[in-house]
C-alpha cells in the first residue's frame, strides 16, 4: 500500500523540496501552503495541492478531511509552514507577535489533533515538526520567531511520549542557515520594525546579516533538509532529533558548552560584525 504524506508550507523552500523528495520516495503526497498557486509545478510533478491556510480553523479542517476522503490514511505529517517577522520586542506589535504564534504553533498544533487520530486507527505514523537552531538558542531583535520555535520544540517532546503507545513517532527538525525566501522576509520586517527606532544602529547591522543569507556561502540549499526528513521519514526507530543544514551542527555545540552570558555575546558579535549597515541605512532612507 502507498503511504502518504501531507507537507505544509510546500509552495518554496524546504517544503517544496520536502514534497519532490518524498515523491521520488514512493510517497502520495499533498502539498499544502497559502499559495496554491505557486504549487502548480508540484501538482505537475504528482503531489495533491491543498490550500491551507494555519490561521483559518476551517482551512485546517478542510484539508484533513480531504486527506481522509481521498487516501483513507496519514503516515507522515511534515510540519514545516511557518516565518519569522523580526524587530526588537518593544517595536514589534502585539498583532504580529500573536500571529507568529497562529502560524508557527497554533496552526501546528491543531493540525495535529485533526490528523493524529487517522494515525491511532491505523496503528502509527509519524510527525516531523521543522523548528530550527532558533529552537535552542536566541539572537537579537528575533524574540517572537524564537519564542515559537522554543514553544515548538517543547510541544514535540511531551507529543513524542504521549504518542510513543499508540505506535506514533514524532521527530524534530532543526535547520540552520538554508537559502529560502525566510532570510529576506526576516531582513525586511526587522528593517521595517526597528530601523528607524532607538534601536536603529543595531538592528541594521543584523538586518545586514539576515539578507546576507542568499550570498553568503554558509546557507545550505533546502533540499538538504529535504534529504534529512526523509532519512528520518525511512528510519524504523528515527532520532528524536535531527540538525541539518549550514552550521546548524556547530551552533547547537556553541549553545551547548557556553555559558548564557558567553553565549550572548558571542552572538551580539555575530550580529554587529557584519559589513554594509551604511549601505542598508542607506537603503532604508530612500
Amino acid at each position: 500500500m502507498m503511504k502518504t504524506a501531507l507537507v505544509t508550507g510546500a509552495s518554496s523552500g524546504i517544503g517544496e523540496a520536502t514534497v519532490r523528495q518524498l515523491l521520488r520516495d514512493g510517497f502520495q503526497v499533498y502539498a499544502a501552503a497559502r499559495r496554491k498557486d505557486r504549487m502548480a509545478p508540484l501538482k505537475a510533478a504528482g503531489a495533491s495541492v491543498i490550500a491551507l491556510d494555519l490561521t483559518d480553523d476551517g482551512s485546517i479542517v478542510a484539508a484533513v478531511e480531504q486527506i481522509a476522503r481521498q487516501a483513507g490514511r496519514l503516515d507522515v505529517l511534515v510540519n514545516n509552514a511557518g516565518y519569522g517577522a523580526y524587530g526588537a520586542l518593544e517595536d514589534v506589535p502585539l498583532a504580529e507577535g500573536r500571529r507568529q504564534f497562529e502560524v508557527n504553533v497554533f496552526g501546528l498544533a491543531r493540525l495535529c489533533q485533526l490528523a493524529l487520530p487517522m494515525m491511532r486507527q491505523q496503528g502509527g505514523g509519524k510527525v516531523v515538526n521543522v523548528t530550527s537552531i532558533g529552537g535552542k538558542g536566541g539572537e537579537p531583535f528575533g524574540s517572537w520567531y524564537h519564542a515559537t520555535k522554543f514553544a515548538v520544540e517543547g510541544m514535540s517532546d511531551c507529543m513524542r511520549m504521549e504518542l510513543a503507545p499508540h505506535g506514533i513517532d514524532v521527530v524534530i527538525i532543526e535547520p540552520g542557515a538554508i537559502r529560502t525566501e525566510w532570510g529576506g522576509i526576516a531582513h525586511d520586517s526587522l528593517l521595517m520594525s526597528s530601523g528607524n527606532t532607538p534601536y536603529g544602529p543595531w538592528a541594521r547591522r543584523h538586518a545586514w546579516l539576515l539578507g546576507s543569507a542568499l550570498t553568503s556561502r554558509l546557507p545550505s540549499p533546502p533540499e538538504v533538509v529535504a534529504r534529512t526528513i526523509a532519512r528520518a521519514v525511512a528510519a524504523r526507530r528515527p532520532r528524536t532529533r535531527y540538525a541539518s543544514g549550514g552550521g546548524a551542527r556547530v551552533f547547537l555545540f556553541i549553545r551547548r558548552v557556553l555559558s548564557d552570558r558567553l553565549f550572548d555575546k558571542f552572538m551580539w558579535w555575530v550580529s554587529q560584525r557584519s559589513g554594509g549597515s551604511a549601505q542598508v541605512a542607506a537603503g532604508l532612507a530612500a
